[in-house]
C-alpha cells in the first residue's frame, strides 16, 4: 500500500483531553509506537501538555484549512525559504510584527530565513541584536506586552538556554501572574536538532525543556507547507509560541499552494492511514519512519504514523494508558535517541539518533 501523505496541519495543542481523540480508536484495538525527534530524554512524541490554564483558548480564530500542497498548482520552494514567506506575508500584513536576533538584518539570519526583509521593512522592524540571548529575548517579550508581535529568532536554539529565565518566569506567566492584563503574542523560532557534525553544543533538543513551561505552545514543523501555516498561525496567535525548525529539512523541498493558508496549532497531521500499529512522532523523524513504513508495508505490516509536535513520552504514555488502555492491544514502546551528549564523529552521532531500522524492528516486536 502506498504511503499517503495528507498535509494539513501538524501540531496538536497542549491539553491531554484535546490531543487525542477517543473518536479514532472506537471499535478497534491499536498499538501505539512513540519515536522521538532526536530527543535525548526517554520519552515519546505526541506533545500532551496539562498545563493549560495559562494559555489563551482559540488564540488563532481562523486556521483555515487550504487545499493540500500537493496540488498541481502553486510554487515550489525550499523550507527556510517557506518560513520566509510566511513572514513576509505576516509583516505585510500587520505592522505590528517585527523581528529580532542575531544577524536577522542585512546578513538575512543565519540560515536565510529572513533574507531581504531588512531593506522592505527596515531597521526598525528588522533588529540586528548583540550576541545576548537573555537581552533581546526580554526585549521582545516587552514589545509583545506593549502591543506588538515579534518574532525572535534564536541563531542555534540551545543559544536559547541563556534566556530561559526570560522564556520561562516572563513569557509563560506573564499572562497568568497579570491576572489576564497582559498577552504575550511572540514568536521564538530557530534551528536545532541533530545537524551533520555539528557538535554537542549546537546539537540540542530543547523541547523536553520547554514543554514544562506553562503557558507556552511549542509547534515544529516538517514540510515547506506546514512550515509556512504554522509560521503564520504563530504569528497570530495570542499566546507565546516556539517553533522548532530542523537544522537539516531547511533545504527540503515541495510545492505549495499560492493562495494564502494558514494552519492550526491544535491539530495533528495525519500522515499516513492503517490499521495494525500507530506511530506517533514529529519534525525530522517523520521521514525516518516513512521509510520503515514502506519497509513494513512490505512485510504485511499497516502502520498508521501521525505527527505530533513537541512533547514528553512520560506525559504522551500516562494520557494514553490513563484514557484508553482498554484499546491497547499491546504496550505503549518508546523508541529516543541516546541519553548522551551528541557526538561529533559522524558515525557516533548517527548512532544516537533513531534509525528507520529500529522502528521496524520495534513495531514488528509490538505486533507479534
Amino acid at each position: 500500500m502506498a504511503a499517503s501523505i495528507q498535509s494539513l496541519c501538524a501540531p496538536s495543542s497542549f491539553s491531554t483531553t484535546k490531543s487525542i481523540d477517543s473518536k479514532r480508536f472506537h471499535g478497534r484495538k491499536v498499538g501505539l509506537l512513540e519515536v522521538r525527534s532526536d530527543n535525548r530524554t526517554k520519552c515519546g512524541s505526541m506533545p500532551v501538555r496539562c498545563k493549560t490554564g495559562n494559555l489563551v483558548t482559540h488564540a488563532v480564530a481562523s486556521p483555515a484549512a487550504a487545499s493540500t500542497a500537493s496540488s498541481k498548482t502553486g510554487h515550489e520552494v525550499l523550507l527556510f525559504e517557506a518560513l520566509r514567506e510566511g513572514l513576509d506575508e505576516e509583516m505585510e500584513r500587520d505592522s505590528r510584527v517585527c523581528v529580532m536576533g542575531e544577524d536577522v538584518g542585512h546578513y538575512g539570519g543565519s540560515y536565510k530565513v529572513t533574507k531581504g526583509l531588512a531593506p522592505k521593512y527596515g531597521d526598525l522592524r528588522v533588529v540586528d541584536t548583540p550576541i545576548a540571548e537573555n537581552s533581546f529575548t526580554g526585549m521582545g517579550i516587552g514589545a509583545a506586552m506593549t502591543g506588538l508581535r515579534p518574532v525572535i529568532e534564536g541563531m542555534n536554539m540551545g543559544f536559547l538556554l541563556l534566556a530561559f529565565n526570560q522564556i520561562s518566569n516572563n513569557c509563560g506567566m506573564l499572562h497568568y501572574t497579570s491576572g489576564g492584563q497582559f498577552t504575550i503574542p511572540v514568536v521564538i523560532r530557530g534551528p536545532g536538532g541533530v545537524g551533520r557534525q555539528l557538535g554537542a553544543e549546537h546539537s540540542q533538543r530543547l523541547e523536553s525543556y520547554f514543554q514544562s513551561i506553562p503557558g507556552i505552545q511549542m509547534v515544529a514543523c516538517s514540510t515547506p507547507y506546514n512550515a509556512k501555516g504554522l509560521m503564520k498561525a504563530a504569528i497570530r496567535s495570542e499566546n507565546p509560541v516556539i517553533l522548532f525548525e530542523h537544522v537539516l529539512l531547511y533545504n527540503l523541498k515541495e510545492r505549495i499552494p499560492d493562495e494564502e493558508y494558514v494552519l492550526s496549532l491544535e491539530e495533528a497531521e495525519m500522515v499516513r492511514p492503517g490499521e495494525h500499529v500507530t506511530i506517533l512522532t514529529y519534525s525530522r523523524m517523520r521521514y525516518h519512519v516513512m521509510q520503515a513504513a514502506k519497509t513494513l508495508v512490505n512485510k504485511g505490516y499497516d502502520p498508521e504514523s501521525g505527527m505530533r509536535t513537541g512533547g514528553i513520552g512520560a506525559s504522551l504514555t500516562a494520557a494514553i494508558n490513563e484514557n484508553f488502555n482498554d484499546y491497547l492491544d499491546a504496550p505503549i514502546v518508546c523508541l529516543s535517541s541516546q541519553d548522551v551528549p551528541t557526538p561529533y564523529a559522524g558515525t557516533l552521532e548517527e548512532w544516537t539518533v533513531v534509525q528507520p531500522a529500529q522502528i521496524v524492528t520495534a513495531v514488528e516486536q509490538l505486533c507479534r
